[in-house]
């Protein structure tokens, strides 16, 4: 199926079909029953409901009148309480998944009056148990934020830590066998720097799923904005449960169905009649934006299989603005540089004999170019024949003397994107499944980033197709027990800086002779670069692959005043690259010759021509890593979180085995005829990887500590219990 048409066809494809889609992640939802005077009130009866599917949870508060829950997915519960003496209570709480732990303080009525509370978890308070540091925003936050893109990552730059910018510049290959590959064609990736770290130094995870791009280290899953529920950054102190990443922990959960149908559409719309002409341009280059779609949920077919699908499209049309280019003039088209004295002297006898040859007289070796063309003019006698075949496309000057600009070609984005996920709540816990797809295609008219050309007429292509899909299930063993197994699978196929502009004419048909198309799909007009401009097909294309195959499993149970979770994960990373490595060939022209880049054009001097081979790279990666932790309430008022995880970190390797290392004095046995000290995998002592792989041990430790007092000065400082938070680790 296209692409483009499953991404319309998923989000709605429940009405006639239930399928299954995304990871659960374990909330605990705790608190302490007391009176009205304070004095906490042991052996409770408590139970917990969910609204929607009727699954139902009971405690016994404790000597201290604690009491936690293990709770498998958000939504709306009803907390009732029984205890002799005192009024049944009755709290509605609706869970968002912000926070790990949702922590209330119930006070019983004796018994003579009856009270209904309705309690929002998200409200704001003081964090007093967890010792992460982050920041968290719900969907109502999330609508709250004006984004231009409508891409979570924007979201990052709100909150305190974080760099708002990156280096990077999106399509772009960096070096051979590395593009930059944005999600969704042009969305930002997340690469920013947070709490000092390096900007390829954090992980994403939607719905529990590694969505990290291996490569430039950013997102390769960007859901609709109106698809997530909670959107969550993690700066630092993390608990043992993460790990991998030394910058941040980017968490994203997506929405679920309800029981009730209900959705949503939008559009938003930029368009270029709103916009005004840059000052100092000839045109007002055209900008078009059409972002649209929706979100739909509901139970269709069975009260406890919930269902919710969304889409959405943009469409973009980004005039871009030349500014002025540095032109050769009419006059030095024709080969007339009187107005701009050659310099520099004939390099060589062999280049003074084609020289002497083209003119029809004797040049030597070392004799100025002042002296060789007297008048300041080369005639076309003079010019190579790829200089004649390639002039005319050099635009013309048309912002001045020497100067050309133009605002009329424009960069267009297609991007299409989708996801559908279920939840079924069965009488032990929650079956999560979700498919996500987003497809682009963006048409560069300047694709610079791939060696292309600067000047139009020589536009690139970029094509994408990001998908994840992810299973989980979290199983309740009673109320103080739950387990979360989760395996995903992630593929981001990237093919960026297609050459399609200047795609067909054969080298030789331009003059060149001697030069071998290596890749004879993209042989085109030659790529020359001068100075102030690069012109023909781009030189760096790249097509890349990437596919993360995920398992982890989570055990939590609660003991007495210790909530214990443990469990592991492993990751299989593949990153299948073919690069473009200049295969048909580059000329650079900077005056070394005659002192201007383009009278050695029209002569054909260049200053060094490139041409490339490269083979197909198939890079491999396994990474395992195991965590236990415990949140101990030592006091009501004091949380110590205490943990410890131990990461297996291999070096990459490559499936066939196409890596060499220097070993000093030691000689290949795989290649015997490579030189002394370049070895192989295969090699005595040489594993696939080149290193051999690590063991990481990573403890955590981390204090939370809610002070109060009853009187005095700190009673203003501190306020009531849960007012105040103090948190180190």
């Amino acid at each position: 199926m296209n692409p483009r048409i499953a991404c319309f066809i998923y989000p709605f494809i429940f009405i006639v079909l239930t399928l299954p889609a995304s990871a659960q992640k374990a909330f605990l939802l705790s608190g302490v029953v007391h009176d009205e005077s304070g004095a906490v009130i042991p052996g409770a009866q408590i139970s917990l409901r969910q609204s929607e599917t009727g699954t139902a949870l009971s405690e016994t508060s404790d000597a201290e009148g604690n009491f936690r829950f293990s709770i498998s997915s958000t939504g709306i519960y009803q907390l009732e309480i029984l205890a002799t003496s005192f009024k049944p209570y009755t709290q509605a709480v609706t869970l968002d998944a912000n926070e790990p732990e949702a922590k209330l303080s119930i006070t019983l009525a004796i018994e003579g009056s009856t009270q209904t509370v309705e309690v929002t978890a998200d409200a704001l308070a003081a964090e007093t148990t967890s010792t992460q540091l982050g920041e968290s925003l719900d969907t109502r936050k999330i609508e709250s934020v004006p984004l231009n893109g409508r891409s979570f990552t924007d979201l990052m730059a709100v909150q305190p830590g974080i760099v708002p910018q990156n280096t990077a510049q999106p399509g772009a290959v960096v070096m051979t066998g590395v593009a930059s590959t944005p999600p969704s064609g042009d969305a930002n990736p997340g690469n920013l720097s947070i709490s000092g770290q390096r900007e390829a130094s954090n992980g994403f995870r939607v719905n529990g799923s590694d969505v990290e791009e291996d490569v430039n280290m950013g997102t390769s899953i960007v859901p609709n904005l109106d698809a997530i529920d909670t959107f969550r950054v993690l700066t630092s102190n993390f608990d043992a449960e993460y790990g991998n990443s030394s910058g941040g922990q980017i968490l994203v959960v997506t929405k679920s169905g309800a029981a009730q149908m209900h959705g949503s559409a939008f559009e938003f719309l930029r368009n270029t009649a709103l916009d005004a002409r840059n000052y100092f341009s000839q045109d007002r280059a055209a900008y078009r934006q059409n972002q649209f779609g929706g979100t739909l949920g509901g139970a269709p077919f069975h009260k406890s299989v919930m269902l919710f699908g969304d889409y959405q499209g943009t469409r973009l049309t980004d005039g871009i603005d030349t500014g002025d280019i540095s032109v050769p003039s009419t006059a030095e088209r024709s080969g007339d540089f009187s107005q701009n004295p050659l310099a520099g002297s004939v390099s060589g006898p062999y280049w003074a004999g084609l020289l002497s040859a083209r003119l029809g007289h004797t040049v030597t070796a070392g004799e100025p170019y002042a002296d060789v063309f007297p008048d300041g003019r080369i005639p076309q006698s003079a010019w190579s024949a790829p200089a004649q075949a390639l002039l005319s496309y050099v635009p013309q000057p048309n912002a001045g003397t020497a100067l050309f600009a133009t605002a009329a070609q424009a960069e267009n984005l297609s991007d299409d994107k989708s996801a559908l996920r279920a939840d079924w709540a069965h009488g032990k816990g929650t079956l999560t499944a979700y498919y996500f797809l987003d497809h682009y295609s963006v048409d560069n008219p300047y694709p610079t980033g791939t060696g292309g050309a600067s000047l139009p007429g020589f536009n690139a292509t970029s094509n994408g197709l990001a998908q994840l899909a992810s299973l989980a299930h979290t199983v309740t063993f009673g109320s103080s027990t739950l387990n979360e197994a989760h395996l995903s699978f992630m593929r981001n196929a990237n093919a960026v800086g297609q050459p399609k502009g200047g795609v067909g004419p054969s080298l030789a048909s331009q003059g060149f002779t001697n030069i071998v198309a290596l890749k004879p799909s993209t042989e085109g007009i030659e790529n020359v670069a001068f100075n102030d401009f690069t012109m023909g097909v781009d030189t760096t294309a790249l097509v890349q692959t990437e596919n993360i195959f995920q398992v982890s499993d989570a055990f939590s149970r609660i003991l007495g005043k210790h909530g214990l979770k443990a469990g592991g994960e492993i990751h299989a990373n593949q990153i299948n690259t073919h690069p473009d490595v200049v295969f048909n060939g580059s000329f650079a022209f900077n005056g070394s010759e005659t002192g201007l880049d383009f009278a050695d054009f029209l002569l054909g001097v260049p200053s060094s021509y490139t041409q490339g081979h490269a083979r197909d790279f198939y890079n491999r990666n396994l990474y395992i890593a195991a965590f236990v932790q415990d949140s101990w309430k030592v006091f009501p008022t004091l949380t110590l979180n205490y943990g410890v995880r131990w990461d297996r970190i291999r070096p990459w390797s490559e499936k066939f085995n196409q890596l060499q290392t220097l070993v000093k004095g030691e000689q290949s046995e795989v290649f015997p005829g490579a030189p002394q000290g370049l070895v192989f995998p295969g090699d005595p002592g040489v594993p696939p990887s080149l290193a051999p792989g690590r063991n990481d041990i990573a403890p955590r430790l981390g204090i939370a500590w809610s002070p109060t007092a009853s009187s005095g000065p700190l009673d203003k400082i501190f306020g009531e219990t849960g007012q105040t938070s103090i948190r180190f680790g």
